[in-house]
């Protein structure tokens, strides 16, 4: 089995949507849910400084965990896989957020610090929008709220 299998990750990519086959964790027992995504955001950077200024440059990623995501195939169907992939997408939509509130700090050597406070807040905002998108499609089962929201993430994806 080893560590590699372990830390498996599907990059967030526009062109590359989930399939039932990424989700390959085991069913916790007794539990309601159809499916779980994992996906989380990670983020590294180096600093250097030009005349006399620091620059720091950021690499911010939206991973899917597949080891740490499961489904009940015969709760299944192809549109609570799209329930499943907007929960992906929107976490892409946080890195995105970051990237830009990155982009606009200015940052002193306490740089690490600094950029784990952003983090830290990103990842906030992240956890209770992800858990209002659950509230309001009902976990997909409101096919109106779920068109709603495919519609207003991948817009706000766009730009």
């Amino acid at each position: 089995m080893g560590h590699s299998q372990e830390y498996e990750t599907i990059e967030w990519s526009a062109d590359r949507k989930l399939t039932w086959a990424d989700f390959k964790g085991r069913v916790p027992e007794n539990d309601r849910a159809a499916a779980v995504t994992a996906s989380g955001i990670t983020y590294r950077f180096s600093t250097l400084y030009k005349n006399g200024e620091l620059k720091v440059d950021f690499k911010v990623t939206t991973y899917f965990y597949p080891n740490k995501s499961w489904y009940q195939p015969h709760l299944c169907d192809t549109f609570i896989l799209g329930h499943e992939q907007l929960h992906f997408d929107i976490s892409e939509l946080y890195a995105q957020k970051m990237r830009d509130r990155l982009a606009k700090s200015s940052f002193t050597e306490n740089v690490k610090e600094e950029v784990k406070l952003i983090y830290r807040e990103i990842l906030e905002e992240l956890e209770v929008y992800q858990d209002l998108y659950d509230q309001q499609t009902n976990f997909s089962r409101d096919s109106v709220q779920q068109s709603l929201w495919n519609n207003k993430i991948k817009d706000a994806l766009r730009h």
